[in-house]
């Protein structure tokens, strides 16, 4: 009677670039520690971890292609110049997605899904949730200049980061009885790096990236803010440490968790029992 009753928990998982192979680490401990998760919402980097999860592939999966990343991997991935519209062609990264999630729609997924992006000419956040996975995460991490923008259904789409880094009030849209937000973008300062024309252009980015975060996990039940210092968008070897760090963030907000876990499944029974004392 009590599992009929359980909260249903939701997962956003914010944008980050690389920092993003902390969310492996963050579902890793919540499955260790029998948190189900009933839907994903993912921005940029989440939407591709996120969709591979929620597609069936299995965190240790997920987390030995993470690990599996080399340079060279990187560079035949990325390698796609375009310069129209980002330096980056973009059909690559679409491919190396769809060679994992075997050309699974939304509607297949385990978990219900959303892939978020950016309307590029309205500034809409927009919600994807329906037919091509891959398309919709290729358009979901499609950082602007980097990656050339992805047209879907009339609308050009760029990465999710610009209007929603961590989608809390979309996977709260999706059911969630309690939104577990994961925000890379707390710690987005590192006052050792050199100031170059790049850094101040990244840096200015995740200044503003890092103010949104904040409005966007206001609302939620439990904040994970990850800290993995010093990372480029696209520094996606050595993912081990990025892993542990999500790990450990997620364990300590375990106890707050499982206490919000058992108060709402207790609420919820007690409805049901004064139902039938009617």
């Amino acid at each position: 009677m009590t599992e009929l009753k359980r909260p249903k928990i939701g997962l956003a998982l914010g944008s980050g670039g690389s920092r993003g192979l902390a969310h492996i680490g963050v579902i890793k401990a919540l499955e260790e520690n029998n948190i189900p998760i009933d839907f994903v919402a993912g921005s940029s980097i989440g939407t591709m971890v996120g969709g591979f999860y929620a597609a069936g592939l299995s965190i240790k999966e997920i987390e030995k292609i993470a690990l599996s990343t080399t340079w060279r991997r990187v560079f035949s991935v990325l390698f796609d110049p375009h310069l129209k519209q980002g330096l980056i062609g973009g059909e690559k990264l679409k491919t190396f997605i769809e060679d994992y999630i075997n050309g699974k729609k939304f509607e297949d997924c385990k978990i219900p899904f959303v892939a978020v992006a950016t309307d590029l000419k309205t500034g809409e956040v927009v919600v994807l949730n329906k037919g091509e996975m891959a398309q919709a995460i290729r358009a979901s991490v499609s950082i602007p200049l980097v990656f050339k923008p992805v047209k879907i259904n009339g609308r050009i789409l760029a990465d999710g980061g610009l209007s929603a880094p961590v989608p809390v009030e979309i996977a709260r849209n999706m059911g969630a009885d309690i939104v577990i937000a994961v925000n890379l973008d707390k710690h987005y300062c590192d006052e050792e790096r050199e100031t170059g024309w790049y850094d101040i252009a990244n840096d200015s980015l995740n200044i503003l990236r890092h103010h949104l975060a904040l409005s966007n996990v206001a609302n939620a039940d439990i904040v994970i803010e990850i800290n993995v210092g010093k990372n480029y968008w696209y520094q996606f070897t050595n993912g081990q440490n990025k892993i542990l760090t999500g790990e450990k963030a997620t364990k300590e907000v375990l106890p707050k968790l499982k206490e919000m876990v058992y108060q709402k499944s207790k609420g919820g029974l007690k409805k049901y029992l004064e139902f039938f004392k009617r």
